[in-house]
């Protein structure tokens, strides 16, 4: 003998039709893929006529295009001590592409820096960039004596 249907099992059947015929545009959208990072090397630290040259090569393996990326850095003396803050500025970092940048540091003297903190992304602004992706996939690493991290 058949079960007879209930309204609850009509509801139910109606609804699974309804969502099976949802348009792809109404589904979500995929998260992005894991390991997507913004890779910063501190690659050289060279003494300069107006003070310390630091040199970083910058991979932007975030899946989008960066219009412009800045980060918040604090540099330290040999005994830890804070010396400044400062921004350095990458501007553009395409998708996909490796950048060296360098930044004349005035005043400063690379022999008595220890350290180089990354404190903040002051800018990470591309389309469909959200504004912590800068620091959420940020992955340092230094080819210099000078410790380099968040």
């Amino acid at each position: 003998m058949k079960s007879p249907t209930t309204p609850l099992r009509l509801l139910t059947s109606a609804l699974a039709m309804s969502l099976s015929l949802a348009p792809a545009w109404a589904q979500s959208a995929p998260a992005p893929a894991q390991g997507a990072a913004l890779s910063l090397e501190l690659n050289a630290a060279q003494p300069s006529d107006k003070g310390c040259r630091l040199t970083f090569v910058v991979n932007n393996a975030l899946g989008a295009d960066l219009s412009k990326a800045a980060f918040e850095i604090a540099l330290f003396k040999e005994a830890g001590v804070v010396d400044r803050l400062t921004v350095l500025d990458f501007k553009d970092l395409p998708a996909g592409k490796t950048k060296v940048t360098r930044f004349d540091l005035a005043g400063a003297d690379c022999g008595k820096l220890s350290r180089v903190l990354i404190n903040s992304a002051t800018e990470c602004a591309g389309t469909g960039v959200e504004p912590a992706a800068c620091m959420r996939g940020l992955k340092t690493s230094t080819r210099t004596s000078i410790a380099f991290g968040v």
